[in-house]
C-alpha cells in the first residue's frame, strides 16, 4: 500500500485527529508513525480510498517521499 503523511490544519482539535485515524483504519489503512510536533500522522493507506480523507478540509494528504538537502 502505499504511504502517505497527513497532517491536520491549525485549529483543528484533538477530537479531529482521532476522526481522522479512525477513518483511515476504517478504510483498511494503518498508522505507521505519529507525528509529535504537529497534529498528523504517516499511514499505509489503499490509494483507491484515499480520496475520502482529501475531501475533509481539516485535513492535508500527502504522498510520503523521501527529502534532501543539498
Amino acid at each position: 500500500m502505499p504511504t502517505y503523511n497527513v497532517t491536520l490544519k491549525q485549529g483543528a482539535t484533538d477530537d479531529d485527529l482521532q476522526k481522522a485515524k479512525k477513518e483511515v483504519t476504517d478504510q483498511g489503512g494503518k498508522i505507521v508513525n505519529e507525528f509529535k510536533l504537529v497534529k498528523g500522522f504517516t499511514a499505509e493507506f489503499p490509494e483507491d480510498s484515499v480520496h475520502a480523507l482529501k475531501s475533509n478540509d481539516q485535513i492535508t494528504v500527502e504522498a510520503d517521499s523521501v527529502v534532501t538537502t543539498q
